[in-house]
């Protein structure tokens, strides 16, 4: 048990330090430790500072999250809350009425605490005993006292585990209300669910919600956890008289006892509006987000930390306009990481499918071939419009056989591999955007996806790359190697079968990475083909560390059913680290050619189907 240095005893939690609700003589209202009187010494209002640069809080404790975002938003603060993990919640909300920041029990917090300067700490659970010259008080057990020693009421539904952050992220700084956790539901068996497990069902889900700064919502109804926050009742001394904070009281055995006092605080104004912080919704992460809230951020809940992976987290943060972002946990990376992403996600534009990420989620159904000609593939054996309608009855047909969102699209050959060396002697023939622009426009109002396919013969793949780069900054459009047509110095079409080094390969990830980046695009998607092991030697150290881009191995075997299989077997195991893989349907090679319902069958379920 922690020593005090002065306590608050039960019945005086209990009776004395609750009267938010009197008045005096003259109307004027009584303060308590979170609301001063006229006449109470005048109330302390820690200092809170914004961050002046995106940030990330780069750890995933409780204690230490908590720690970080205090010194992160307070410069000093007289009066701090401490609580334990396992009253994190409970301190987190009481810190939040009060308007001061609140830290848990562990190393970090004694540092934390020594820096801001605390005077006085009220303790929330059992904790180690706070160093330094401070005064304790602890913070009544019963929630109906504690509401009242902090200025709030009580809310009328316990928290569940995994909806912590919501809950904070929903309290009302004008009508502050103490938040409990539930207690964690058993498991089927009846065994009891480890901790920090979800409890109550009904409690509100950590879902995408954007907390307004602090101050913005005062005046409004109180939120809470979603329920109907419930005032706490005003406990009396035993004959029925009200007692002032302070007063001496005499318990239960007669002798009198002097309590400490919680000073007086008043709520910072907000110095953090326009900063952001993100969370993932972790409960670990409740507190600290108390406290950026109680210096005024608004709040982001982002699942998975980043922020282009959702519809919401994509809106929520063209809404927000967010100019410094702090993220909370590893989930978001590095600050620069969390800076180009969030950049990415406030311009709103989305992909087919919503959000702005390629994968996962999604299956891509597409058209394969060049818009000019019929001879190389079915994308040219109609006009734009049927074209377009072509590929959404294909991608149609695979909607009932999957969960995830089906996404029609068009690979387009952009450069055609020949069989001269052409005016430029490269053995490729590059088509003009010109002539490819208005079927990828007409693809982008249409919420189709498009793939550019390279052919480059004798040149390389990042110059003829380069020569689409209109097209590529369109959010929509992606691109496709075809190492089949990368020629060696003396190697012509249909003699040999060409090849590409992954080292080149990984030029053009940099190359259409930095794209993306800079241009705020949403991910794209970059299509290696393949159907022999030689046409990419070392295809599992291709980058993949590249947010911007999913790659994904397109296997392009054609024949019978077993023999694509064995190469769809082969390339998956000279490729275990890629995640993404792509299958391609012939109408007139394969024998024969797989159904909608037998495509879906194939193990691991492609991500990326094309009819050629």
């Amino acid at each position: 048990m922690r020593p005090s240095r002065r306590t608050v005893p039960a019945a005086l939690a209990a009776a004395a330090l609750a009267l938010a609700g009197c008045t005096d003589t003259e109307g004027k209202e009584l303060g308590t430790a979170g609301r001063p009187s006229e006449s109470a010494d005048p109330a302390v209002v820690a200092t809170v500072a914004a961050p002046p640069a995106t940030a990330v809080i780069g750890a995933d404790g409780a204690a230490d999250l908590a720690a970080q975002t205090s010194a992160t938003f307070f410069t000093d603060a007289e009066v701090v809350v401490l609580a334990s993990e396992a009253d994190a919640l409970r301190g987190a909300s009481a810190a939040f009425a009060l308007g001061v920041p609140v830290l848990l029990d562990g190393p970090a917090a004694t540092a934390e605490l020594e820096r801001l300067g605390a005077r006085s700490v009220l303790v929330v659970g059992e904790v180690s005993d706070p160093a330094g010259e401070v005064e304790v008080v602890d913070a009544p057990q019963d929630d109906a006292a504690l509401a009242e020693l902090v200025g709030a009421s009580v809310s009328a539904e316990p928290v569940a585990a995994d909806g912590a952050v919501a809950a904070v992220v929903a309290l009302d700084p004008g009508q502050p209300a103490l938040l409990a956790a539930a207690d964690p539901a058993p498991a089927a068996d009846g065994t009891p669910p480890a901790e920090g497990e979800a409890g109550d069902p009904s409690a509100p889900e950590a879902g995408a919600t954007t907390a307004p700064a602090t101050g913005d919502a005062a005046g409004a109804e109180p939120t809470g956890t979603g329920a109907e926050a419930t005032p706490a009742s005003e406990p009396t001394e035993p004959g029925g008289e009200a007692t002032e904070p302070g007063v001496d009281s005499t318990e239960d055995d007669g002798e009198e006892s002097s309590a400490a006092e919680l000073p007086a605080t008043e709520r910072p104004d907000p110095a953090a509006s326009d900063v952001v912080v993100m969370t993932t919704g972790d409960p670990a992460q409740a507190a600290a987000v108390a406290n950026a809230r109680t210096a005024g951020a608004r709040v982001q809940t982002v699942p998975g930390g980043d922020p282009r992976a959702t519809s919401t987290t994509v809106q929520e943060t063209a809404a927000n306009e967010p100019g410094v972002v702090v993220g909370l946990g590893t989930a978001f990376g590095d600050p620069g990481t969390l800076e180009w992403r969030t950049r990415t996600a406030a311009t709103g534009t989305e992909l087919p499918g919503g959000g702005q990420l390629v994968m996962p989620g999604k299956t891509y159904v597409a058209l394969y071939g060049s818009p000019i000609t019929s001879a190389l593939g079915v994308l040219g054996e109609q006009g734009p419009e049927a074209t377009v309608e072509r590929a959404r009855a294909h991608a149609a047909s695979y909607a009932d056989l999957t969960d995830t969102y089906v996404v029609p699209a068009l690979e387009i050959i952009s450069t055609v591999a020949s069989a001269g060396p052409g005016d430029d002697g490269n053995y490729s023939g590059e088509r003009p955007v010109e002539e490819l622009r208005p079927l990828v426009d007409l693809a982008h109002e249409q919420g189709l996806y498009v793939v550019l396919d390279l052919q480059p013969g004798r040149t390389d793949f990042v110059t003829q790359a380069r020569r689409y780069e209109e097209l590529l900054a369109m959010p929509n459009v992606g691109l496709a190697l075809d190492p089949e047509w990368r020629l060696g110095p003396d190697e012509v079409h249909m003699r040999q079968i060409g090849h590409v080094d992954v080292a080149e390969v990984n030029q053009v990830v940099t190359y259409l990475a930095d794209l993306t980046r800079e241009r705020a695009l949403p991910q794209k998607l970059l299509v290696l083909h393949q159907f022999q092991v030689r046409m990419i030697p070392g295809v599992d150290t291709v980058d993949q560390s590249r947010s911007e881009l999913a790659v994904l191995i397109h296997a392009d075997g054609q024949g019978g059913q077993g023999a694509k299989q064995g190469t769809w077997a082969t390339l998956r195991a000279n490729a275990p680290s890629v995640r993404w893989w792509g299958w391609k349907n012939f109408y007139d090679e394969d024998v024969p050619m797989l159904t909608p319902e037998q495509t879906m069958q194939v193990q691991p379920v492609p991500n990326f189907i094309s009819y050629q």
